[in-house]
Order: C-alpha cells, then sequence, then structure tokens
C-alpha cells in the first residue's frame, strides 16, 4: 500500500489544460435552490425529507395503502421534492403558455438551473446566440402529462414537451447554442454520463465549451409504487445510505449543471476554477445476474478505468461521494468494489452520500453528488453523511481503510491540491465513475 500525498505529478503540471469545472447550479429537496444554500444544509447535516405534495394530484391515500396488498412493502409519506417544481415563467425563456403547461417540468427546471449555471460562471446566458457550445443533460422519463395518443388541446406541443426528448434541445434553443446537444438515459447514472460526454466533447475538440447536469422531477408518483412491488422502499421514511438498519431507497427530486471548458480558456475569461476533471469512465455490467442488480465486479472496472486516465495514485483520493442506494443489494455491492480499489490503500478516504440528506433523486442524483464534492473541496471539510454512526454489517471494514464520514471534518489538501472521487450506477446496469482535482483557492468568495 502507498501513502497519500505521492501523487503523479503529470495530472497537475501547469502544461496539461485540463477540462474543468467553472460554473454551477443546483436546486434540491428543502428549498435548496443554490449551492450556497445547498453547502449550508450539508454542513449542518439536515435532512432535507418532507412529505408528498399536495398540488401534483397524485393518489396519495391510495399510495399510503398499498402495503394492504399481498407482497407490497409500506411507503411511507416521505421523499426529497423540489419545493419551485411547479412554478416557472415561460415568458422569461420565450415559451408560450400553453406549451409551456405541457412541456415536461424536468424541461422548465433544467432550463432555469442552466441559466444560473452559467451565471455562476460569469456568462451572460441571454448573449450567447451561436456560440459553439455543447449540452448533455441526465435525464428519465417521469410520467408527465395526459397520453400523447388523446386528442385534447394541448396535442401538437407533445412532441417537444416530452422531458426525455428535448431536455438538452430546448436548453440549446433558449440559448442558441450550436454545439451537440443530447439527453442522456442511464437511470441513476446519466448525471456522471453526461458530464463524461460534455468532457470528452470539449476535450476533441466537438465544442468549445459546453454545459453538462441533469434533472429529476417526478411527474407521477411510479417510481414509489415500483420500489414499493420490489420490497426495496425505505419504511421508515429515511434514506440510511450504507447503514445497518437500512430497508430501502427513498426517491427525490433534483437538478443540478456545471459549466465545463478547458482550463486555459477559463482562466483567460477569468472564471472561478471548482475543480478538475482527471478522469471519468462509464460501462456496463454485461449480462449474467438480473439487469436491476448491480455488480461488484463492474464497478471495480469502472473505477479502475477511470484512475489510469486520471493518472493519479488511488491513495490520495481523500473524499469519496458513493452512490449509496440503503438498499441491501446495492449498497454492499458498492462498498466491496470501493473497498477493493480504495481501501487497499493505508490513507483512509472518507465515504459518504447525499442521499441521506436528500434521498435518490434518480437520474439527477450523481449531479448532487459531484456538485457536492466540488463544495467540499471548496470549503476544505468533508460532510457527514447521515446514519454512518450505524454501518452496515453486510462488509467487513477491517479489511480495509475506507470508513464511513460520521461527522463535518476538515479535508487537508495534497500538494494544495483535494482530490475527491464520485460514484454512480443505474438501474439498466451502467455504471459511472469520475476524479475531480480541487486546487485551493486562494479567495473563500461566497457564491
Amino acid at each position: 500500500m502507498r501513502s497519500r500525498g505521492s501523487a503523479v505529478t503529470s495530472v497537475t503540471a501547469r502544461d496539461v489544460d485540463h477540462i474543468v469545472i467553472s460554473g454551477m447550479a443546483v436546486e434540491a429537496p428543502g428549498g435548496i435552490d443554490s449551492p450556497s444554500s445547498f453547502w449550508s444544509a450539508l454542513a449542518a447535516s439536515e435532512e432535507l425529507i418532507r412529505p408528498f405534495p399536495r398540488d401534483r394530484g397524485w393518489p396519495i391515500d391510495d399510495l399510503m395503502s398499498v402495503s394492504d396488498i399481498d407482497g407490497w412493502s409500506n411507503v411511507c409519506d416521505a421523499g426529497g421534492f423540489l419545493e419551485g417544481a411547479t412554478e416557472f415563467d415561460p415568458a422569461f425563456f420565450g415559451i408560450g403558455q400553453r406549451e409551456a403547461i405541457v412541456t415536461d417540468p424536468q424541461q422548465r427546471v433544467a432550463l432555469r438551473v442552466a441559466w444560473r449555471a452559467l451565471e455562476n460562471a460569469g456568462i451572460n446566458p441571454g448573449a450567447l446566440g451561436g456560440e459553439d457550445a455543447g449540452c448533455f443533460v441526465g435525464c428519465s422519463p417521469m410520467e408527465y402529462g395526459p397520453l400523447a395518443s388523446e386528442v385534447n388541446e394541448y396535442t401538437g406541443h407533445r412532441t417537444i414537451g416530452y422531458g426525455l426528448l428535448s431536455v438538452a434541445g430546448r436548453i440549446s434553443h433558449c440559448l442558441g447554442l450550436t454545439g451537440p446537444s443530447m439527453t442522456v438515459d442511464s437511470a441513476c447514472a446519466s448525471s456522471l454520463t453526461a458530464v463524461h460526454l460534455a468532457a470528452a466533447a470539449v476535450r476533441d475538440g466537438d465544442c468549445e465549451w459546453a454545459l453538462a447536469g441533469a434533472v429529476c422531477v417526478m411527474g407521477s408518483p411510479m417510481a414509489f409504487y415500483e420500489f414499493s412491488k420490489h420490497n426495496a422502499l425505505s419504511t421508515d421514511g429515511h434514506c440510511r445510505s450504507y447503514a445497518d438498519d437500512a430497508t430501502g431507497t427513498l426517491w427525490s427530486e433534483g437538478a443540478g449543471m456545471v459549466v465545463v471548458e478547458r482550463e486555459s480558456r477559463a482562466r483567460e475569461l477569468g472564471h472561478r476554477i471548482y475543480g478538475r476533471i482527471l478522469g471519468s469512465h462509464h460501462n456496463h455490467n454485461g449480462k449474467g445476474k438480473p439487469i436491476l442488480v448491480p455488480r461488484t465486479d463492474a464497478q471495480e472496472r469502472v473505477i479502475r478505468k477511470t484512475i489510469e486516465r486520471a493518472g493519479i495514485d488511488p491513495a490520495d483520493v481523500g473524499m469519496i461521494e458513493g452512490h449509496g442506494t440503503a438498499t441491501r443489494a446495492g449498497d454492499p455491492v458498492e462498498l466491496l468494489a470501493l473497498q477493493n480499489v480504495y481501501g487497499a490503500t493505508d490513507s483512509g478516504p472518507l465515504l459518504g452520500s447525499v442521499k441521506s440528506n436528500v434521498g435518490h433523486a434518480q437520474a439527477a442524483a450523481g449531479m448532487l453528488g459531484l456538485i457536492k464534492l466540488l463544495l467540499a473541496g471548496k470549503h476544505g471539510r468533508i460532510p457527514a453523511t447521515l446514519f454512518a454512526d450505524n454501518p452496515t454489517t453486510r462488509v467487513d471494514w477491517n479489511r480495509s481503510s475506507l470508513r464511513l464520514a460520521t461527522e463535518l471534518q476538515p479535508w487537508e489538501p495534497t500538494n494544495d491540491v483535494r482530490y475527491g472521487a464520485v460514484s454512480s450506477f443505474g438501474a439498466g446496469g451502467a455504471n459511472a465513475h469520475a476524479i475531480i482535482a480541487m486546487p485551493v483557492c486562494e479567495e473563500n468568495d461566497d457564491f
């Protein structure tokens, strides 16, 4: 095992023009609508879970009673929901009133988060017409609105209104971006996959810079029904990532967007550098086990490939933002993969999951985790993961140096850089991983 501090020098060499993150925006449960409010909640170890929204027309009584059906588990009146999901100013984005009503709320939320990410980077969103910029957004279908096969007053707007079809396209159209534009659906691995594609597009010259992000707004409580039937839904209304008393996941919503560009461009334009994307990778489990079942070997492969691309010693990674679904199938598999790679060093990396604060934001889960990592690097502190004082006994914690983050604590840099990793995997068998280097900032301004 190698000790911390032996990072390959080529990674931080000044002659390498890294792909960097230079702007960000986030919306999360509990009224979170900015990076600063998100960090405040994380630093204070707040749980942002709330009762089901009563303004969406959901069949709450029916949902609460599905456990009466043989083979179905209990559904608690709890989840992570965006308070501003129903709010939108269509005129601001040049969208007509009727089209706005039909448009999936995932498109609406993604639009405003993209706008804020640009402002955060110091870019005027209203002056980008013709920019050679890409847009990559993770998103999954969420059942919104009437069927498109019905004749109604919204017919004609549904083609573009569907969330998955045009989330990225809606943003590119609104801002006037002319680079590659695509919506990515690899289930819960969508966020990091979108970031990986955006970084690759900038690196390969497909576009000068890009927006990368993800969004999840539930148009129906479909996911709660599905996981109640699978008996993989939290029975107590908490998402207890990596905890021994975890009973299942808890669904939530969220959105996040980052600005991705070359470091030379960011510095030339005076943009803030939140982090360098040293390496990213995504893969698939392949055949064998059922499609919903995660695989340790596949996750270990994606982690090792990312480390190889990043060119660093895994011992230098001080914080790992894991997936942490709080399911009996998911957590032990993920923990074993992380132990086999990062836990094989003697550096004692700290592991956590933002899902313990906000629930499982599905396609946007990895983006919330990435932004948490960037904020931790900015502030030099690793937030606590809730319920981490009761770690699962389904893995042997003594076999590796990997530990859960049980309290807010300082994050010391290595040669003026904090190295972090973020991991995610999806129900369809996709896995994604990224390694971020966050240089210690001279200024400590608010944002």
